[in-house]
């Protein structure tokens, strides 16, 4: 009589197709907590398109101008007289100011503010793009 071989003896195999799916997860899941740590302090406006390199800041100030003519720092609403005073205690050194103009909003208002934001002190203006 002739016994045969357990099948205990068999190689294991190690199955990659799970592995994959966890890694998506865990991509996913990067992805979606990195979104969530950007803090750009500006409202849903209709940015001109262009190419631009990102930007490194961790907390830039951002100098908002609405369709209608309307300005908002790091999204308080301010005026063309109150923009000096309330943007200098929050430059520091060589502090950069992004400009975030709706494509619709008007030229001399966008001017106006920058000419502000310069006597407060602004060295230096980033133009907020969208990517094409």
């Amino acid at each position: 009589m002739k016994f045969r071989r357990s099948r205990s003896s068999r190689r294991g195999r190690i199955e990659i197709i799970p592995m994959i799916d966890v890694m998506f997860f865990l991509l996913a899941t990067f992805m979606l907590a990195s979104l969530s740590m950007q803090h750009l302090h500006s409202l849903g406006i209709d940015l001109p398109k262009g190419r631009a390199a990102a930007m490194d800041r961790r907390n830039p100030i951002t100098l908002t101008v609405t369709h209608d003519g309307q300005l908002l720092l790091n999204e308080v609403a301010i005026t063309l007289e109150t923009l000096e005073p309330a943007l200098r205690p929050l430059l520091g050194a060589e502090q950069s100011v992004v400009v975030a103009a709706d494509a619709g909003a008007p030229h001399g208002v966008v001017v106006q503010a920058m000419l502000r934001a310069r006597e407060a002190g602004a060295d230096h203006f980033l133009i907020a793009v969208q990517h094409e």
